[in-house]
């Protein structure tokens, strides 16, 4: 293990899913820099680690980056976050911008998330997707974010916690109308759950028991279907796709067609992998 940052990804749930890597890491590690040393403390306790903890937070990051500044160069920094991979919305953004403006080691030991999990078991497209982060907390906010997801064409993946599941749901049935949407409620736990459905049919499935309110949460949201006047739906297209699929790639095919009919690349290049599938 060099001298400098490593940045190593720890489970979400199940302490199981740790990589063999990551447990190396933080053995040798002369300090770990975490969220909440208690919370961290019962992952190394379960593999008997017994390290230094840091706690790093949105509230105190300047202030850790000055204070371990001057070990950076000379100690070996293990930075986790309480579950996952660090920095997907969690706290490190500046302080790994340190370590590299300053010419710190830095390296990723890469292991759990929940988007990648939540992707897998959602059914959506992954072909192309965005990560929008945590669902906001006022009501304007959410509205505002929730609007925005329904204009993408890409699959939307992002996290809520429990006590704004419901304002979510509710929001996700009004403004994003008969979408395919997944929430996968404490992935890898015990009590692990995925609902699948329609916007308009996922109240009922969620909310007809308590206890499916508790927990966190991954939303996935498949993206905009094309429009109608902008799909070409005609046998002929559709045969003279395939005949150009066998000569071009796909994103050659994607090329061509864009530039006979106007329609934007993305949504064409939905459009003809369908095809290719079919």
């Amino acid at each position: 293990m060099n001298i400098g940052l490593h940045i190593v990804a720890t489970p979400i749930g199940n302490l199981d899913d740790i990589s063999k890597r990551a447990i190396d890491c933080l053995n040798e590690a002369d300090l770990v820099i975490c969220e909440n040393p208690k919370h961290s403390l019962k992952l190394l306790n379960k593999f008997g680690i017994k390290k230094k903890l840091v706690s790093l937070h949105d509230y105190n990051e300047n202030s850790v980056i000055i204070r371990l500044s001057s070990e950076l160069n000379r100690k070996k920094i293990a930075l986790i976050s309480d579950a996952g991979s660090p920095l997907i919305s969690d706290p490190g953004y500046k302080f790994i911008k340190h370590c590299l403006k300053n010419g710190i080691y830095v390296t990723s030991i890469p292991g759990a998330n929940a988007i990648i999990p939540a992707l897998q078991l959602s059914g959506a497209p992954t072909n192309q997707f965005s990560f929008v982060g945590f669902f906001p907390k006022t009501s304007k906010q959410m509205i505002d974010f929730i609007k925005k997801i329904e204009q993408k064409e890409e699959t939307s993946v992002f996290f809520v916690s429990s006590h704004k599941i419901e304002q979510c749901v509710n929001y996700l049935e009004t403004y994003i109308k008969k979408r395919p949407i997944s929430i996968l409620k404490e992935l890898t736990k015990l009590n692990e759950k995925i609902f699948h459905g329609l916007s308009n049919e996922l109240k009922e499935k969620i909310f007809k028991e308590k206890e499916n309110v508790k927990g966190e949460f991954v939303v996935v949201v498949e993206g905009k279907s094309l429009e109608k006047d902008e799909v070409i739906v005609s046998d002929t297209y559709t045969k003279e796709i395939n005949k150009l699929l066998l000569k071009f790639s796909l994103t050659d095919v994607v090329e061509i067609v864009h530039k006979l009919t106007g329609i934007s690349k993305s949504k064409i290049y939905k459009w003809v992998l369908k095809i290719k599938k079919s």
